[in-house]
């Protein structure tokens, strides 16, 4: 395939290239609303996503995200006054997803504060510790009861058990979430750990941190409703494959706007675990958020990256594609930012596999400093690419625009069921 088809491909207008280009090389690190809430592997830039859902859409328009990963296409939507919908197989995803999208009125937040006035005092090393038999049979906790963690460990329980004292569901997943974002930056690739008492004034520092992130979304969702209630995201914990058959989404209007970013191919990037103690992995992140997990780092990649030609990657994102392009219409637009570990034979493969799904790719008018007419960008403040390398295939990224290319009709249902629930980890 030739990767450079200006000539035959609909070219999208310059202002909105324009627009693009300079929201999708905004150095200005992730900040804003509620998107600070965790640091999800290989996440969107909130600008580009801001600037996409603003230049594609209109207020109350369907914004997909099939990949939603940490969320940034929802939280945007709903400060836009779009209706988010997006699915993960990641039950880590979409947990993040719900915390970070989800109003709290004035009083909730003032709640969360008040138990945060309390929570350092919940961290006592000399204390008792709470019981997470459960959780530590099925290795949850695997690589966090070493000499060097196990009182970092001792008072993430500890904070833990102090979040179950709230009387809601949606309150306790916020205080989830805010040990969540806390112990991340503690364990995760660090090669000095923090003390306790680093931990103790870490995490209320993030929750003083969240809930104003939270209240600037409120605003911002109650801004963009003008006097209605805001349109609620759709958050699914599920495949991308049938999706047009979920009966959540498959009533809605078709999305104006398909915006994404799916796992690249190829290259390895750990959505699942942590690394602690030396690079051991483990699934503490799915502990702390209460939520189950159990596969390996192919099922959430969508194939083992060392897998010949990455046919089950293909494959899986022909299916995927498929399923969204029965959800679309001519209206629609996919926007994906994609990067690959070899662009030279992954590239066009991507872009058969769309084409194959019935869509046709866009041009971005004025992209003349890219030789093939796309819009790439160099990865920011990305650990998965190899920074001792310098510049690699992988350490770019591309913006990939398409349209559907001929009226898709939905098909009667099909046998296809989402995704089969993650084993447990052993």
């Amino acid at each position: 395939m030739n990767l450079s088809n200006a000539k035959t491909s609909p070219t999208i207008d310059g202002h909105i290239a324009d627009r693009l280009l300079q929201a999708a090389r905004d150095p200005s690190p992730v900040s804003g609303l509620t998107h600070t809430f965790y640091r999800y592997p290989a996440r969107f830039s909130p600008p580009f996503v801001r600037a996409a859902i603003e230049l594609f859409t209109k207020p109350g328009d369907v914004v997909l995200d099939p990949y939603l990963g940490g969320g940034t296409a929802l939280v945007e939507a709903l400060a836009l006054g779009r209706r988010g919908v997006g699915a993960d197989i990641s039950s880590l995803a979409t947990f993040v997803t719900q915390v970070k999208t989800t109003l709290l009125s004035h009083q909730e937040l003032l709640l969360i504060r008040s138990w945060g006035s309390d929570v350092k005092e919940s961290i006592n090393i000399h204390g008792p510790s709470p019981k997470w038999s459960d959780w530590t049979e099925e290795c949850y906790q695997k690589h966090l009861r070493t000499k060097s963690i196990w009182r970092l460990r001792k008072a993430i329980e500890q904070v833990l058990e102090s979040a179950k004292t709230f009387n809601s569901a949606k309150l306790e997943r916020f205080a989830r979430c805010i040990v969540l974002r806390t112990a991340q930056w503690a364990l995760d690739s660090r090669k000095r750990l923090p003390s306790v008492a680093e931990f103790r004034e870490r995490i209320v520092e993030n929750l003083q941190d969240m809930i104003t992130g939270a209240a600037g979304l409120r605003l911002a969702a109650e801004r963009a409703a003008s006097g209605n209630a805001p349109l609620r995201p759709i958050c699914l914990h599920r495949s991308a494959v049938g999706l047009d058959e979920d009966e959540r989404v498959k009533n809605l209007a078709p999305p104006k706007l398909v915006l994404t970013s799916p796992p690249y191919p190829g290259i390895h990037v750990l959505y699942h675990r942590w690394q602690v103690d030396g690079r051991k992995e483990t699934p503490a992140p799915f502990w702390i958020a209460r939520k189950l997990d159990g596969s390996g780092a192919s099922y959430y990649t969508m194939g083992d990256r060392k897998e010949q030609e990455l046919k089950t990657y293909y494959d899986t994102l022909a299916a995927a594609f498929q399923s969204i392009a029965r959800l679309c219409d001519e209206r629609t637009t996919v926007l994906q930012m994609v990067a690959f570990a070899s662009p030279e034979w992954q590239l066009p493969r991507y872009l058969e596999v769309m084409q194959d799904a019935g869509f046709r790719e866009c041009q971005l008018a004025n992209c003349i400093d890219a030789q093939d007419g796309r819009l790439w960008r160099a990865v920011p403040n990305r650990r998965w690419h190899a920074d001792q390398k310098g510049e690699t295939s992988s350490s770019r990224e591309v913006v990939l625009v398409h349209k559907l290319a001929r009226p898709i009709k939905r098909l009667l249902p099909r046998s296809l069921t989402d995704s089969p629930h993650p084993r447990q980890f052993h």
